[in-house]
């Protein structure tokens, strides 16, 4: 029955199409014409992109991009830099003064400076020097103030002798100085002076992978910040000229470290993110002329060539200088809207004095460059630029009231500093 049953539905289907063939063609489908197809609309879907909160790399690259997106969003100086620091990671504390062995060469590769030997030309013809005489008289009246009129009781605290005598000796210097030379060069009239203000600056050099805790295995960026203290410094409402151009290719290569910092020693801190230059973004004196920086008594000459560190004295005075002067120029860049991710168009000029009371060393900084992260360096051949002189006496002794062995040279090349001044024109402010 079944066998007779299966052949009877086999010869009443016959030799038709085979059912596969059959679905295949639709019953009763219409013809459709080209220009129908090129009327009916295209379905248009979102585009495909990571999620937010993902552990990938490109989940983490959309939370980058999404963040620089705001930061360039932003319209105020203050707004750009509430969105740059507001997350707090822990990051290394660069210490402008500094008792590690070559501390400046691991600062010129977190601050990618080269280090030139000497100091650059004027870019405009300097100003004519007012009478050696009087300004020689002025500044052995500073030293003589403290180290002999005034006879202060008792000895000074330990490891403060410098902050008792040297600190209050270049407090008058530096008045003293602007004084005489307004009539000479007229910026200074107008600038305003700052005495132990504080100087902050934050950014990014490098990646690292993380080896411990939650976020292990993943790729972060490395974090800097710079807290210094400079003893006096002259801001101003114009920028000082550039020494080099902008885009001036330097024949030295940058020092490239192996190692993480953590072998500097240099430690990692969390704590607030700072952008400062010793005001806020509304004070028009923005532009920074010259910094006075006293170097503390654990750094003293003697100290280090007792410990057979004759090569590291200079080392100190070149550490200082780079860390400072990169710190001033680059949080004025940033209070002019340039970050790692929008870099500075023109350059950020700036001078300093590194001394310890007796000894003087001076540089001139020009930052070229913000573009430091490790996406941002990529491709950018800009390199900031740091000159500066070995440190030289400025007295060899005092004795009684009488300053011994006066040497007019450091002098004079204070006075230079302070007769640089900005263009005609100058920069303008951020939104002018």
């Amino acid at each position: 029955m079944a066998a007779s049953r299966w052949w009877r539905r086999l010869v009443l289907r016959g030799p038709g199409r085979s059912l596969h063939g059959a679905s295949a063609t639709p019953v009763g489908a219409p013809d459709v014409s080209g220009a129908d197809v090129a009327a009916a609309p295209v379905a248009r879907y979102p585009p495909i992109v990571a999620s937010l909160t993902a552990k990938s790399k490109a989940a983490r690259q959309r939370r980058v991009e999404r963040w620089q997106a705001n930061v360039h969003a932003a319209q105020t100086a203050d707004e750009k830099i509430r969105i740059l620091t507001k997350m707090q990671f822990m990051k290394y504390v660069v210490y402008p003064q500094t008792f590690a062995l070559n501390a400046d060469r691991w600062y010129q590769g977190f601050t990618k400076t080269v280090y030139l030997s000497g100091l650059p030309p004027p870019p405009a013809p300097p100003a004519p020097v007012p009478d050696l005489a009087t300004l020689r008289a002025a500044a052995c009246d500073c030293l003589l103030q403290e180290h002999f009129y005034l006879r202060r009781k008792g000895p000074a605290p330990l490891y403060r002798e410098r902050e008792a005598l040297a600190s209050p000796f270049l407090d008058q210097l530096v008045t003293t100085l602007v004084g005489l030379l307004s009539a000479h060069n007229p910026v200074l009239a107008d600038a305003a002076l700052d005495c132990k203000r504080p100087v902050h600056f934050y950014w990014w050099r490098g990646e690292e992978i993380i080896r411990h805790g939650h976020r292990k295995g993943r790729t972060d960026a490395l974090r800097y910040q710079i807290n210094d203290t400079p003893n006096n410094q002259i801001r101003m409402s114009r920028q000082l000229p550039e020494f080099v151009p902008l885009d001036y290719s330097v024949p030295i290569e940058i020092p490239v470290m192996n190692c993480k910092p953590d072998k500097l020693p240099l430690f990692k801190r969390q704590y607030e993110n700072t952008i400062f230059i010793g005001s806020k973004t509304a004070d028009p004196y923005c532009y920074g002329h010259t910094q006075f920086h006293l170097l503390p008594d654990k750094l003293k000459r003697e100290r280090l060539l007792k410990q057979n560190c004759a090569d590291q004295i200079e080392a100190v005075f070149r550490a200082n200088a780079i860390a400072s002067l990169f710190a001033w120029t680059g949080a004025q860049a940033v209070y002019q809207g340039f970050w790692s991710e929008a870099d500075v168009t023109r350059p950020f000029v700036s001078q300093g004095v590194i001394t310890d009371g007796k000894y003087f060393s001076f540089f001139c900084y020009q930052l070229n460059t913000l573009a430091l992260t490790a996406q941002a360096d990529r491709d950018n051949t800009r390199k900031n630029i740091c000159w500066g002189t070995q440190s030289t006496p400025l007295y060899e002794a005092i004795e009684g009231d009488d300053v011994k062995g006066f040497n007019d040279d450091v002098l004079l090349q204070v006075v230079r500093l302070l007769l640089n001044r900005p263009t005609e024109g100058g920069s303008p402010l951020l939104g002018q």
